[in-house]
Formats: C-alpha cells, structure tokens, sequence
C-alpha cells in the first residue's frame, strides 16, 4: 500500500476536530495533537488553526513523522499500512518495536535495514496478525483503556483487514 491509500484510511480513523478532557493528546484535528503541529510548523497555532486543518495540509506531517520514519516504503504492503497506523496511534518508537518484536528483529524502536529484511523474508499475513496481537495486548496495560479501549479495539480490529487485504493484493 501507498502513502496516499495508507493516509485516507488512517485519516478515517481519526476523525475530525476533538478536545477529549481524558486525551492527554488535547487539542487534536485529523488526529494531528496541536502540540505535534506546532512542533511540526515551528511555533504556535491558534485553535482556529487547529480546526482548519486539511487534509492536503497534514499530508506532509504525517509523512515525514510516520510513514517515513517507519520506513513504511520499504515494508510489504499490509505490514506498511499497519505500522504506519500503529505509529500514528502508539508513536513511531511503539510501532517500531511492535514490529521488530513481531518478526524476531532486536526491538531497538528503529526500523532499518536487518528488520526490514526479516520482515520481507516472512508471511506477511503472520506478520500482520502478530504485530495486532501485540497492539491490542499494549492497549490492554494502556491508562486510558476504559475510556478508549473499545474504540482502539474497533480501530484495530478494521486496520488489521485492510492489512491482511493489502497482503494478499501486493
């Protein structure tokens, strides 16, 4: 899967403009946390800011700070599409360590070369089902659990078909 696809469905998890009292995220529009873009565009943002958030305006974001830095491009598809979503809703050092955990790779939270290539060299369907499995076990041990934890578990559940769908449509 590409970046564009891997984006509108990530975009579709995430929603639209929220300021949930128990995210500890706060402010948060196409599920980019107003402190993360305003890291992200070198100063602060207003809320206006936050709310005009488009998706053509948070592409750009959202590829350097994930799918770049999962080095999503050089992972099979479905396991692509699945990191790049971990690390949108757990962080790129999670969702690299998810991985790394899932196919037996030194779990050092960097996607380079040698877990790349043991995650090439396995089933990307096993892949896939294991790093999920992992995902949800996180979530279990995760704070917030009872107020997110079924709709992480919905999120999971939906972005693990997709994967398992783009593994067998390579």
């Amino acid at each position: 899967m590409k970046f564009d696809e891997a984006l509108r469905y990530v975009l579709a998890e995430e929603g639209g403009y929220v300021n949930h009292p128990k995210d500890p995220g706060g402010v948060t529009n196409l599920g980019v946390t107003k402190r993360a873009w305003e890291d992200f565009q070198g100063g602060s943002v207003s809320d206006a800011d936050m709310r005009n958030l488009t998706r053509d305006k948070v592409a750009p974001f959202y590829r350097y700070m994930y799918w770049d830095k999962c080095r999503c491009d050089s992972l099979p598809s479905g396991v692509a599409y699945l990191v790049f979503d971990t690390a949108v809703n757990m962080g790129v050092g999670a969702a690299s360590k998810l991985l790394q955990e899932a196919v037996g790779a030194k779990p050092d939270g960097v996607v380079g070369p040698a877990t790349i290539a043991v995650t090439k060299a396995l089933d990307s369907y096993a892949v896939v089902t294991e790093i999920s499995f992992l995902r949800a076990i996180r979530y279990m041990k995760t704070k917030n659990v009872g107020t997110f934890g079924a709709g992480w578990a919905n999120r999971l559940m939906r972005v693990k078909d997709m994967a398992v769908d783009a593994s067998k449509n390579k």
